[in-house]
């Protein structure tokens, strides 16, 4: 039963009371601490790392609010156009401006994302503060440096997640904190006179740096290591188009990089098991969010996720809830391969003329009329059914249809608004009820798989774009035929109760990438097909440059069958790459923070 999981096991309990030490109030900037514990026991070594679990914790959220999960299912899914919002208009209708682009500054939502991201900045301040008091720099050096340089990782994490939502905020570190000239009242004070900016990623390198230069190889699941440090970085690069510095990093990540528990970094055979939270801290994890159940709190386990799951209420299905984050009609067609078993880079999926063959086949040749529904007989990268559940197909070992399989409308809220598809992704088994899942609160669906944040597949096809932009192409084409050939291997398809595969499996190795223009492509549909629903994509659109053109795309394709939802929705070049700077935080430092471009 997973009910502590490894950095969980560490003292929890005391880091909850440190943590009621220095949390937030209601804003980032504010702190109004409400009880503390002694000075002498936070200043102590176990102290200290309490504090820093703390900061663990931030991973997945400090508020409750689903836009701060680490998944990003709306920010960088649905607003990518791999998703849709799902169950119906009126259900958590704050989240339909985002999927229309037409998100505001008053959203709270898009407050607590900032307050979130701020709250776990903080906490990796105060840990590198309370870790320069303690004296541990000099009386255990190595274990001072371990605590800064996850500290420090995990700061880097929260502006790069700040970075890419936002692109301007303002940056903190610990120097106000430890500036003895100042009382606390000052401090919050000159924090408070930080404006924003979009000049972050000097200081996300350096915690990375650092992290990489610090950090043990072998530092312990659930815990941060030099290895993620690196990938990170390369990541940062890529972002900034430093692609030969990002091929830097990747090749030594790629050569060397182990995971925190010691495992060497590989792609794992079978595909499903990067979901399975019985196989946790697997080898294709580069960092992860670390989730438990029975520990009091629900916030412990995959909270974020709580509302997507298919639209169900009994025991044929997960989560007994809600109908949220249905896989967009877009993004299942985009898996459909040729009889070569490659992707149609051509976009053809895209295709209205071809409509009919492109979509129904999926789904049902007239509507919600289940009586019409005809199973796909074309070409599909395996992929898709693992990552979207389909009507007819397998879903994972849960009921279903009463033959095991997704049973299409019944598991829909609203077809017309959302679509035929439900997630699969980080969908807990039916074997695996109370034993990974928490379901202590109102719905079963409190799972407790780990979330990647980075892992080993993403790793090789950031490293393919930057193979590219070198000229080595071959290079490229190896790190995208690894990930297309573990998707190749047919062991682990999904199959039919007699043994067959549950849909016509088609899938192949590139020959060659005959130039850059055909090779980055292909890169860019495999991380698609590959990553989909994980929250990259976009953030991929909008650091490729492409996202007006793609996601309008999207959004004339996707209005065709949903039309009440995008009828008239637009995505506006140099405004919607990133989100308003939320009203509250500009009211709070009124005449400090500046707006974000078009809002």
């Amino acid at each position: 039963m997973k009910t502590i999981t490894n950095l969980k096991k560490l003292p929890i309990l005391v880091a909850v009371l440190l943590m009621i030490g220095v949390s937030c109030s209601d804003e980032f900037l504010e702190v109004a601490p409400t009880g503390q514990v002694s000075g002498d026991l936070v200043a102590s070594p176990a102290g200290i790392d309490g504090l820093l679990i703390g900061a663990y914790s931030a991973l997945n959220g400090v508020f409750g609010n689903r836009f701060e999960g680490p998944n990003h299912w709306i920010t960088g899914s649905i607003m990518g156009g791999e998703a849709n919002k799902g169950t119906d208009a009126g259900d958590y209708s704050a989240i339909n401006p985002f999927q229309r682009y037409e998100q505001d500054p008053t959203s709270g939502d898009l407050n607590n994302l900032w307050r979130g991201r701020f709250e776990g900045v903080k906490r990796c301040n105060i840990v590198l503060e309370k870790l320069q008091l303690s004296g541990l720099y000099d009386s255990n050096p190595s274990e001072a440096a371990r605590i800064s340089g996850e500290a420090r990782m995990l700061r880097g994490h929260f502006y790069f997640d700040l970075k890419k939502h936002f692109n301007s905020v303002p940056y903190i570190d610990e120097s106000i904190y430890l500036d003895e000239s100042l009382d606390e009242g000052q401090k919050q004070a000159a924090i408070a006179a930080i404006p924003n900016t979009p000049d972050l990623w000097g200081n996300i390198e350096a915690d990375f740096q650092y992290a990489f230069d610090n950090l043990p190889a072998e530092n312990g699941p659930g815990r941060v290591n030099k290895w993620a440090a690196g990938a990170y970085m390369g990541k940062a690069k890529l972002f900034q188009n430093k692609f030969a510095e990002a091929k830097t990093w990747f090749d030594d990540v790629i050569t060397n990089g182990v995971t925190s528990n010691g495992l060497k970094y590989a792609l794992l055979d079978d595909y499903a098991e990067i979901y399975n939270a019985e196989n946790d801290n697997h080898a294709e994890s580069v960092m992860d969010v670390e989730s438990a159940n029975n520990t009091g709190s629900v916030q412990n386990a995959n909270a974020f996720d709580d509302l997507n799951y298919p639209y169900n209420t009994g025991p044929d299905g997960p989560g007994n809830c809600c109908g949220f984050f249905q896989p967009s009609i877009q993004l299942a067609n985009t898996f459909r391969t040729g009889a070569d078993g490659l992707p149609l880079l051509d976009g053809s999926y895209d295709d209205p003329a071809n409509e009919v063959d492109n979509i129904y086949r999926h789904v049902f040749t007239n509507g919600l009329d289940e009586d019409d529904f005809v199973e796909d007989p074309d070409p599909l990268d395996p992929r898709i059914d693992h990552s979207i559940g389909r009507r007819g197909i397998p879903y994972l070992d849960w009921p279903g249809d009463g033959a095991g399989n997704h049973p299409g409308s019944a598991w829909i809220r609203s077809f017309p608004y959302a679509g035929p598809y439900s997630p699969k992704k980080y969908i807990y088994y039916q074997s695996q009820e109370n034993s990974f899942t928490d379901g202590s609160s109102w719905t079963r669906g409190y799972a407790t798989m780990n979330y990647t944040i980075i892992r080993f597949a993403d790793v090789l096809l950031m490293a393919a774009e930057a193979e590219i932009e070198a000229g080595t192409l071959d290079k490229a084409l190896e790190y995208v035929n690894l990930v297309r050939a573990r998707a190749a291997n047919s062991e682990h398809w999904v199959k039919n109760s007699d043994g067959t595969d549950a849909a016509n499996y088609v899938i192949s190795e590139y020959t060659s990438f005959p130039d850059a223009a055909f090779a980055t492509d292909a890169v860019r549909l495999e991380r698609k097909l590959e990553l989909s629903g994980e929250g990259h994509r976009f953030f991929d659109l909008v650091r490729w440059g492409v996202a007006p053109t793609e996601l309008n795309n999207y959004l004339t394709y996707e209005s065709q069958y949903l039309t009440t939802k995008f009828g008239g929705a637009s995505f506006t070049s140099g405004k919607n790459e990133y989100m308003p700077i939320p009203q509250t935080q500009i009211d709070i430092q009124s005449g400090v923070l500046t707006q974000n471009p078009g809002y």
